[in-house]
């Protein structure tokens, strides 16, 4: 410890100090002498310690000679003694030896340390005095005993002050050590707090760079968690981006096949027409013409499709550019045809001159038997024309009601082609039977009251789904070759919205007639097959359209009769008049507006698929048939409304006389079989006739399309 350091430094300091210069001697206690007698110094007198002693005895027994001479005065002996008292320095022990006279009365108390200084300083009073040439033994005096007393006694005091001094002294370092140790162990305990503090703030650095340490830890774990949840992220994005990819490569896969099938069927149609073609190039008897440069050309190019033909089997497909070559043979095998058919023509008008002028005296004689013959027809025909009077037909001619049975033929075989597809049940055809159908229905139901861009997009989403190619709807794209009954499917779904939008839309808004009709009329044109569908789908809902009026057959029930007339019968329930007639007249306006109506866009126009010219064998066979209360009438006046003023642009007088011959003749037969309760058609109707009658016109129907739409 530092205390301890100090205390042995004290004490080296010490003992290094003259007086702590200490000598041991085993023989001290034998000889009798102090153990302190080594630290003691030695007394010595000076030379002048003589005259000192003079000027301080009160009695002045030796005032003119020194120390010296008066020992040397007194005896040999004393004055050898004095003289080496004189000369040598006089210790304690010889002062207080035997031989030596009894100390001089002299307190103590009255010599201080200055009187001995100058009794020493006076000892000596000359050299010469100091130097004897012989020692003598001399009795001291009793001035030089009271002298040595007093000197003893002040080194007695001496001693007793320097021991108290050395205890003072020894106390003082004690306490100096002791007041070291506090410091230095409160030091010590300071350093220790300071180590402690050190050591806990070295601990909590060491705590705080561990837990930096782990929160670093944990954000490197997190950012590599967060950058093996974002690698997660982007490979599922590439996984989901590869299926998709494989799911369009697939589907492109199936789209070809679909469309080489299709090529396949069409190189197969094309052969098969070829080869009847080349048929017709055969010589007949009848003919005249040299068929061997056509038999020739015909049986290369039946040669040419027939290379095509295999190079598409094994399982491979024809290309385009085989159909291309195959079509072209078509072509060409079709104008040889044509030429072989033109030679014959000429050949057989050639032969009809040389014919001409033989028969010119038969067709006299055939005059008169025609003539006759004429006659006869007319007298059937007045007889035809009697039994009418007296009666009308109260169904369809037979020329209406085989037209009626195609067309109802022709949905129903639609309908069983695409019968897979519409009772699909797994849920791959079930996703696509709801895809095809929503982009059939959907472009349908925005054409109501539309006109300009958007009527025109609506028209191309169809025109585009019937001819095969994708089309968007509700984000997804599809198209009718997906499947080989899509085109059957869309083209019926189709057909049955269409006459749904009359049904319901037109029913409620009767505007509506003109943007379906126009849209109808174009589909009709670019795609015929779906304007037999709509007619169909059209009749089948509403007979009167034909017109027909079914009669009950025996066996039919009383619901599926009123079904067939066109009602709706639920649970057993019919329909309301009113709500019925409601659908009728949507359905008749719908079917005015599509005979009038034409699509503007189209390039090149060829004649209406179903024109103005069967609005007048409509209202022709209407007028043949007996009236049915309350729906000839509610029929008549809307058909008239919607498409009067077309007919009556179209056909002029022979509309008026037609409009003269319902007022005077058909009208009071639909008087005669209306109740009074159903007299607002029949009223409505004869206002309308009375008014287009007296001003010689029928105003053009209200809708929001521009006049381009109407066929003038």
């Amino acid at each position: 410890m530092p205390s301890e350091n100090l205390r042995w430094e004290t004490l080296e300091a010490l003992k290094n100090s003259p007086k702590g210069k200490l000598k041991y001697s085993p023989d001290w206690r034998e000889k009798g002498e102090d153990v302190l007698a080594g630290c003691i110094e030695v007394s010595s007198l000076s030379p002048l310690s003589g005259q000192i002693l003079k000027r301080m005895s009160p009695r002045p027994l030796l005032k003119t000679c020194s120390l010296t001479s008066c020992v040397r005065d007194t005896s040999p002996g004393l004055s050898e003694d004095a003289a080496a008292c004189g000369s040598l320095p006089i210790s304690p022990r010889q002062i207080s030896s035997p031989c030596s006279p009894p100390p001089l009365s002299i307190h103590a108390e009255e010599f201080s340390c200055q009187t001995v200084e100058e009794i020493k300083e006076g000892a000596v009073v000359s050299p010469e005095a100091s130097v004897s040439s012989t020692p003598l033994i001399s009795v001291p005096s009793p001035r030089a005993t009271q002298v040595a007393g007093c000197i003893r006694m002040c080194e007695q005091k001496h001693k007793a002050r320097a021991k108290k001094e050395l205890s003072l002294r020894q106390e003082q370092q004690e306490q100096l050590v002791a007041t070291v140790a506090n410091r230095e162990s409160e030091q010590l305990k300071r350093f220790e707090e300071f180590m402690e503090l050190k050591q806990r703030q070295e601990y909590q650095s060491m705590r705080d760079m561990m837990e930096k340490e782990t929160q670093e830890s944990i954000g490197r774990q997190e950012k590599l968690r967060e950058e093996h949840r974002h690698r997660m992220k982007i490979l599922n994005l590439r996984l989901r981006e590869m299926e998709q990819q494989r799911v369009r490569e697939a589907e492109l896969e199936r789209q070809r096949q679909v469309e080489g099938r299709e090529r396949h069927r069409a190189i197969n149609a094309i052969q098969e027409e070829v080869l009847q073609l080349n048929q017709l190039l055969q010589p007949r008897p009848s003919t005249h013409t040299d068929h061997a440069p056509y038999i020739t050309r015909g049986n290369q190019l039946c040669s040419q499709v027939s290379d095509v033909v295999p190079a598409s089997a094994d399982g491979q497909f024809p290309s385009v550019e085989d159909l291309t070559v195959a079509e072209r043979a078509l072509q060409e095998m079709r104008s040889l045809v044509r030429g072989l058919q033109d030679e014959a023509a000429q050949a057989a008008e050639r032969k009809k001159r040389e014919q001409e002028e033989e028969e010119e005296e038969k067709m006299r004689q055939a005059e008169l038997k025609a003539q006759q013959e004429e006659q006869k027809k007319n007298a059937v025909l007045s007889a035809k024309e009697k039994t009418k009077k007296q009666g009308l037909q109260t169904g369809a001619d037979d020329s209406t009601l085989k037209w009626y049975n195609a067309l109802q033929d022709s949905a129903n075989q639609c309908a069983q082609a695409s019968e897979d597809l519409s009772k699909a049940k797994d849920m791959q055809m079930k996703k696509l039977k709801m895809e095809l159908q929503k982009a059939a229905t959907t472009p349908v139901s925005q054409i109501a009251n539309s006109s300009g861009s958007p009527l025109k997009e609506a028209f191309e989403k169809i025109d585009k789904l019937l001819s095969g190619r994708p089309v968007t709807s509700a984000g997804k794209t599809v198209s009718t070759s997906l499947h080989p009954q899509g085109l059957e499917f869309v083209s019926y779904r189709l057909a049955e919205k269409f006459v749904k939008q009359g049904e319901e839309e037109v029913a409620s808004n009767h505007s509506a007639a003109f943007p379906i009709g126009a849209v109808a009329s174009g589909i009709m044109e670019l795609h015929p097959k779906i304007g037999d569908l709509i007619l169909a789908h059209l009749h089948k809902k509403c007979p009167y359209a034909v017109p027909h009026y079914p009669p009950m057959e025996s066996g039919t029930s009383v619901e599926d009769y009123q079904r067939i007339l066109g009602y709706r019968v639920e649970d057993s329930k019919v329909e309301g008049q009113d709500s019925f007639l409601k659908r009728m007249s949507g359905m008749i306006r719908l079917y005015a507006a599509i005979i009038q109506m034409r699509w503007p866009y189209n390039s090149k126009q060829g004649p209406h698929p179903h024109g103005l010219s069967h609005g007048w064998r409509w209202l022709a066979q209407i007028l043949n048939m007996e009236p049915i209360a309350d729906i000839t009438a509610t029929i008549l006046f809307d058909f008239l409304e919607v498409c009067g003023n077309a007919l009556m642009k179209q056909y002029r007088g022979q509309f008026w006389k037609l409009i003269l011959l319902i007022i005077e003749e058909y009208f009071p037969r639909i008087e005669a079989v209306t109740s009074t309760g159903q007299m607002g058609s029949v009223t409505r109707l004869k206002q309308f006739l009375e008014t287009s009658l007296r001003t010689k016109q029928i105003s053009a129907p209200k809708s929001e399309l521009g006049s381009a739409f109407f066929r003038s």
